[in-house]
């Protein structure tokens, strides 16, 4: 073994990343297996690799599988080490199938990934405010399907429920039905179906307040750090605290990982497909990336179709070329997607003039 310092031949670490431990492998420039180790999943287990991984060279870059999940720890104190660290996907079906399925192996992998330039990806730091930002919205987006389902369990219950309970409630509308629903007293005989089912719209009404007044609070939590991570972004028109927060999240605390505004398209999944053959020149929906930041930005492009005299002006004349609406639609998220890769990777003291990328008319 190589003695334990920073000098000697140049190494790539690789890392197959679990719950509880992580398999790390080494590997020469040239791709022979230097060695192999497992480590535990916790902080001193995450130095104690470091120091394994430099004991056999020079470490020039580590490729970590999962830096969005069970490596997302190991990569903040690499990046804190000052060790350049590679995003690697896990190898799919047919090379597993051809090469087997170990830990050391997977290690051995993600490191000749990153020595063979097939992996290049930067992970997300995942150390500032957008981190923040992700969390809480994982928060608000439990709560918001939480009050939804309450909302279908309660309309399910009153389609069969006793007519005397029906024709109490006939007729209210939302907000007045759950104060109704929250201040019934189903009494003390649960056995009878009419106050089973007085106890349970009771119980699913103030579930769905309580899940009002949680996400009321994530909102005035959200608001605030959104505007600090980028307050450029929700100046653009038709770009809201929810799809702000949604876009902040994708492109992560270190926007400037994604190379070009090109980058950005594929990972929000509005970078056309071609679909070509023949005489036929077209180009299909990309049904890869974030599909939420995806979402977010067809959220965008429909408040401008609706409310923005250019992007509207743009719509007519695309229409008038036999352009179908998704592929106007299309286009239109291709346009915004540049400008919110404009306003993300620009400094703060940068201006970005609202709508200079929407299709000019």
């Amino acid at each position: 073994m190589t003695s334990m310092t920073h000098d000697g031949p140049k190494i790539t670490g690789g890392v197959d990343t679990h719950g509880l431990t992580h398999h790390a492998a080494v590997i020469d420039s040239v791709g022979r297996h230097l060695a192999d180790r497992e480590f535990p999943a916790t902080v001193h287990g995450y130095r104690d690799l470091l120091h394994w991984m430099r004991g056999h060279g020079t470490l020039v870059t580590v490729g970590v599988e999962g830096t969005g999940a069970y490596g997302a720890e190991l990569a903040r104190v690499l990046a804190a080490a000052g060790v350049a660290v590679t995003d690697v996907d896990r190898p799919d079906r047919k090379i597993r199938r051809m090469q087997g399925k170990s830990d050391p192996i997977d290690a051995y992998a993600a490191a000749t990934a990153v020595l063979s330039g097939r992996a290049t990806g930067t992970p997300k730091s995942r150390d500032g405010v957008i981190e923040s930002v992700r969390v809480l919205r994982v928060a608000r987006r439990s709560a918001v399907k939480a009050r939804t389902q309450a909302m279908n369990q309660i309309r399910g219950l009153l389609v069969s429920a006793p007519a005397m309970l029906r024709a109490q409630v006939a007729g209210l509308d939302r907000a007045t039905l759950l104060r109704t629903l929250a201040r019934l007293r189903p009494g003390d005989d649960l056995g009878h179906p009419l106050a089973a089912t007085r106890a349970a719209l009771r119980r699913l009404a103030r579930r769905h307040q309580a899940m009002d007044i949680e996400i009321t609070e994530l909102d005035a939590e959200l608001s605030p750090l959104t505007r600090q991570a980028a307050p450029q972004l929700l100046e653009l028109f038709g770009v809201g605290p929810d799809t702000a927060g949604q876009l902040l999240t994708t492109a992560g605390d270190n926007p400037e990982r994604l190379r070009s505004e090109a980058s950005f398209a594929h990972l929000t999944g509005v970078a056309p497909i071609p679909a070509s053959s023949g005489r036929t020149h077209r180009h299909r929906l990309n049904r890869g990336g974030d599909r939420a930041a995806n979402n977010a930005l067809h959220t965008i492009v429909l408040v401008r179709m609706r409310y923005d005299e250019r992007t509207r002006t743009y719509v007519e004349r695309r229409t008038k070329e036999r352009l179908s609406k998704k592929d106007i639609m299309r286009c239109l998220k291709r346009f915004v997607a540049r400008e919110i890769h404009r306003t993300l990777t620009s400094t703060p003291t940068r201006s970005t003039r609202q709508n200079d990328l929407t299709p000019a008319a």
